[in-house]
């Protein structure tokens, strides 16, 4: 196929025909701190030789033609592809691209486009972390992308060398230069893409750049004009589909135009340039037996019903739209890594610790340690009133000290201790381990898909 999609005007088309992107995202392993950090404990564990084998053999089983079929089948278009610009450069060797850099990822996009699914390739982590989160792989909560101007030059030649490479390939939807900046300044991210789309245009002309708002892609306040074959992209998470939300979900009338507004506010600027709105992210997260509630049950119905409340505003718009995520242990994918399974089972007891520690950044129910950490917060918010209003601001007091006190400094100390489980396994054994991700071996989220697959199915 040679023929690209585009922006015309207030869509993404083919051949002249609107086409709205639904899908998912890649991701969901569940480990300890930066992935950075897990792997470093991993390497010593297991050894170059082992370590080399279990990640190749990760990355096969998590996405095969098994799991393309299955994902077409609902009726979805695209999986966005989030990737480390560690997987193309080392720190050690910055500008030396790997020649197995491509490996995993061209044969994913292969793989999708022969179901005829679109993929768009996300940069979600790059040198010196674009955001003060866990996810951009910094190790700390310091966005140093911003300040460097190395670390900027590096992600332009990333770019320009992944552009190269797919520049050819129209079952490349396009490409996500930045997950989820945090520009403190708010002027330098639209300076950067600026940057960034005439580098790559200079490689690629042909593909859509899909550009994140700044603050977690959240905030569009200092764009400008909007940049050629673009398309601008939000993310919009609800707080009702996530433990202790502000009530309820009912789906009455004040909680849907709740979600209408805050979903207008972050799409304002797609709607005043008349451009096309991709979600890049959303999607509610779900409980499991495991979890020790009785009640588990009951509140998945009431998620799932967020997420039908959300795709309802979103079909209005014609917005295109990627939920987070497709695959994982079982707290919000598509399909999930079975109880029983070899991985599981082996870390097992490190789950159930993460889980008493609300160790996790993302989703997690902070209340076992609430007793912990709520002091902390008033003491802080005490001697530095300020900090309610410390970027992002959305944060408060709380945020800000869990993300630096239990998501780096305590899941970073706890790295070695998940990469302990791995002591002593074999070639065989630690295939088995990875194995537990192909989607033979993995369970389906009967109700999500469902919701999925009807929303697939609407006219444009």
């Amino acid at each position: 196929m040679t023929n690209f999609l585009k922006v015309d005007g207030a869509h993404i088309v083919r051949d002249g025909h609107p086409l709205v992107l639904k899908g998912a995202a890649l991701g969901g392993w569940s480990y300890p701190g930066h992935e950075h950090q897990v792997r470093r404990e991993l390497l010593k564990v297991l050894g170059e030789e082992k370590y080399a084998f279990f990640f190749d053999k990760f990355l096969e089983y998590f996405f095969t033609d098994a799991d393309a079929a299955f994902f077409a089948a609902l009726g979805l278009n695209c999986v966005r592809l989030p990737v480390n610009y560690r997987h193309f450069e080392d720190d050690m060797a910055p500008g030396v691209f790997k020649t197995e850099g491509f490996k995993h990822l061209d044969r994913v996009v292969d793989i999708c486009a022969k179901h005829g699914i679109y993929t768009v390739i996300d940069l979600h982590a790059a040198p010196g972390a674009q955001n003060v989160d866990w996810h951009s792989d910094g190790g700390s909560n310091q966005a140093l992308f911003w300040v460097h101007k190395d670390f900027q030059d590096r992600t332009v030649a990333i770019w320009e060398h992944i552009a190269r490479h797919y520049r050819d390939n129209a079952w490349v939807a396009g490409y996500n230069p930045l997950n989820e900046p945090t520009d403190e300044e708010h002027t330098r991210l639209p300076a950067f893409y600026a940057r960034i789309e005439a580098a790559i245009r200079a490689v690629d002309p042909h593909h859509i750049l899909f550009l994140d708002g700044n603050t977690f892609g959240m905030d569009f306040s200092a764009f400008g004009p909007p940049l050629p074959n673009c398309v601008y992209a939000c993310h919009d998470y609800s707080n009702y589909g996530f433990p202790n939300p502000p009530a309820a979900f009912t789906g009455s009338a004040e909680q849907v135009a709740y979600h209408e507004r805050h979903f207008a506010r972050k799409t304002e600027y797609m709607r005043r340039v008349g451009g096309p709105v991709w979600n890049g992210e959303f999607g509610p997260v779900y409980q499991q037996p495991s979890d020790g509630i009785p009640e588990w049950e009951e509140i998945n119905e009431t998620r799932y019903a967020v997420l039908e409340c959300q795709l309802g505003i979103y079909a209005k718009s014609h917005t295109s739209w990627s939920i987070w995520l497709y695959k994982d242990i079982g707290f919000q994918g598509m399909v999930y890594v079975n109880p029983d399974s070899a991985y599981i089972r082996l870390v097992e007891p490190f789950l159930k610790k993460k889980r008493a520690l609300a160790l996790d950044a993302w989703g997690c129910d902070d209340t076992p340690v609430r007793a912990i950490f709520d002091p902390m917060a008033e003491w802080l918010r005490k001697a530095a009133p300020s900090i309610d209003t410390r970027y992002p601001p959305t944060w408060r007091a709380e945020k800000h000290l869990f993300r630096i006190v239990r998501n780096c400094l305590l899941s970073d100390e706890l790295c070695a201790e998940y990469a302990s489980y791995f002591a002593g396994k074999s070639e065989a054994e630690l295939d088995e381990i990875a194995r537990s991700f192909a989607f033979e071996n993995c369970v389906k989220r009967e109700r999500l898909n469902q919701i999925l697959q009807a929303d697939a199915a609407r006219e444009v």
